[in-house]
């Protein structure tokens, strides 16, 4: 049931990912109107927001490979997290800043800060499943006496 949820969790961050960067890279005057608060951040890079679709496009990548290739999941899925991390941290940092008022937080919460929370949490299922996988059966583990 929670590799269901991990798994149906990265496949949904992949594919925004892929989405986000696909529609960064092909219309990025579209994508700087479409996104809430985009307009507030400064003036209109095409070269820049283009750079970032591409970071998008590898983040996706990571998500869905992560999903094809159990082995290299935990590093596939930590990768990805440890950009969104960065991404959300330099919005609270914007906040502490007083580049932006708190409000921005909580707008920008289910694109920002949220994939990082839920990649978080698919890369430690990841982690615990592959340690789970490697672990010897109960009936073969060799107990270790703690006392004398």
């Amino acid at each position: 049931m929670l590799g269901r949820l991990a798994i149906g969790t990265a496949l949904t961050l992949g594919v925004a990912a892929e989405a986000n960067g696909v529609f960064m890279l092909v219309a990025p005057t579209d994508w700087y109107f479409a996104v809430p608060g985009v307009t507030t951040t400064g003036a209109f890079n095409q070269h820049f927001i283009r750079d970032i679709g591409l970071i998008f496009l590898f983040i996706g990548t990571a998500f869905l490979l992560g999903v094809a290739r159990p082995k290299l999941r935990v590093a596939l899925w930590a990768a990805a997290t440890l950009w969104l991390w960065c991404h959300a941290l330099f919005h609270f940092w914007e906040v502490a800043a007083g580049i932006c008022e708190p409000f921005v937080l909580a707008r920008d919460f289910p694109a920002v800060t949220l994939p990082a929370l839920l990649g978080t949490a698919i890369t430690c299922w990841a982690s615990w499943a592959r340690r789970a996988a490697r672990a010897p059966e109960p009936e073969t583990r060799r107990h270790v006496r703690l006392w004398a």
